[in-house]
């Protein structure tokens, strides 16, 4: 009897361990969520992060020779400003959280970003989302490409100082008030406006920003003569398909790090499916460009098909989760035959867009934000159109007033003379290809 008493103790006592390590186990927070959700914000991020050198190698394979330079160093300027600017101003704008300045209107005014405190306690940290630091790294990559397609348009004729000062606005104020309005929680949010991964709320916004800049600014020289439009070949269709490519691989992430959460079994899935039907948009919006300028000139025009496979990708950004691999294919090839049909309205226009930002950004924008609610339920097109139009002439408009006042202030244009010797040696002094300048 003893005997047994004693093993019953033992045993008891030998439980003891275990059964606090249970109740811990029960206690603990799950901190999976956070981890993965903000690893996905990272990955997301770096991916979007390199879209920069896509825009840089798209547009300087584009533009003539003696403004390759130029758009270089546009490109670099332009992220390292929106990296600034968004910590100081616009990632608190765009998201106010309960510090809304107008209600639903205008976010939180000159609220720099502030991180976690090193060493972060699992206990204080947001488990249910992600990471701060994660969080404003991923958006802010978002906030940049806006200012990346503003870039190509204008190329090959504005000052360096004036674009930049615009870029400065654009990211710090015009993207952030109008993102707030969907992705904020703001008006559009409330009224049912869907905007996944950004067709309207990124790229159309960029291209009606573009759009206005490129009225104040005016085509190149040369560029419409005696009613005919005249051909101004691109330096390098090498870099410019390369820069294609990087974009498409970028596009991963700043489809897929929309899905905004990957703790789960649902959302992992979710992210493999959008980045499936990401890539299946881009490659039908090529393939119709290829096929479509066959069949109206007679051969395939690379810069079209290039533009194409973009113009696929726009289409898809705005709903890239609910399409079948058949919706996103077929939504991707109207985005390419877009391209091919609005290059050349523009030019009869006389609207001058050097890299076909504004077709590929804006009109394929409207159409991917336009198709959402064939496959998501909840939208309605009314609603779409009225979102899409609400932050269309909120951005041209103050765009549009921005490059006035900088036409006013300082010019925005470089001189009839530079403009022909070239931005590189007018602006920069130097040329991206040296040993094949003249004399």
């Amino acid at each position: 009897m003893k005997l047994t008493n004693t093993l019953l103790l033992a045993g008891s006592m030998a439980a003891l361990p275990a059964l606090g390590f249970a109740q811990d186990a029960a206690a603990a927070p799950d901190i999976n969520p956070y981890i993965f959700t903000t690893l996905l914000f990272l990955i997301g991020g770096f991916l979007v992060f390199w879209m920069a050198a896509g825009f840089a190698m798209l547009e300087a394979g584009l533009v003539r020779s003696k403004n390759v330079t130029m758009q270089l160093t546009k490109n670099i300027a332009l992220f390292s400003i929106a990296a600034i600017m968004y910590w100081l101003v616009g990632f608190n704008l765009m998201y106010p959280g309960d510090g809304w300045t107008i209600p639903g209107l205008l976010g939180a005014l000159f609220v720099p970003t502030s991180l976690e405190p090193v060493g972060l306690d699992a206990a204080d940290a947001a488990l249910d989302y992600a990471s701060v630091g994660s969080d404003f790294f991923f958006q802010l990559m978002f906030c940049a490409t806006t200012a990346s397609i503003v870039s190509g348009t204008l190329a090959e004729r504005i000052k360096l100082w004036p674009f930049l000062i615009f870029v400065a606005i654009l990211t710090g104020i015009i993207y952030p008030i109008e993102a707030s309005w969907q992705w904020g929680g703001g008006f559009l949010s409330e009224m049912g406006f869907s905007d996944f991964a950004g067709s309207t709320l990124v790229h159309a916004a960029g291209g009606f920003a573009a759009l206005a800049g490129a009225f104040v600014l005016g085509p190149r020289i040369g560029k419409y003569k005696d009613g005919r439009t005249v051909p101004m070949p691109g330096s390098n269709l090498a870099l410019a398909t390369l820069g294609t490519f990087i974009l498409w691989l970028g596009w991963f992430g700043f489809n897929g790090g929309s899905q905004l959460a990957m703790g789960t079994v649902g959302d992992v899935t979710d992210v493999s499916r959008i980045f499936a039907n990401t890539n299946m948009a881009a490659a039908a919006g090529a393939v119709a460009a290829l096929l479509l300028t066959q069949l109206l000139y007679k051969k395939p025009d690379l810069t079209m098909v290039l533009n194409g496979a973009l113009a696929g990708l726009v289409s898809i950004t705005a709903g890239p989760l609910d399409p079948t691999l058949f919706g996103a294919l077929w939504i991707g090839a109207v985005g390419g035959v877009i391209v091919v049909f609005t290059v050349p309205m523009l030019d009869k226009m006389k609207i001058d867009d050097v890299v076909g930002a504004i077709p590929v950004h804006l009109v394929a924008g409207f159409w991917g934000t336009l198709v959402v609610p064939v496959y998501t339920d909840g939208t309605s097109f009314i609603t779409q159109i009225i979102g899409f139009a609400a932050i269309g002439a909120f951005v041209f408009v103050v765009s549009l007033i921005v490059w006035i006042i900088l036409k006013g202030i300082m010019g925005i244009r470089v001189s009839e003379e530079d403009e022909i010797n070239g931005l590189d040696m007018a602006e920069l002094g130097m040329e991206a290809y040296p040993e094949f300048s003249k004399g």
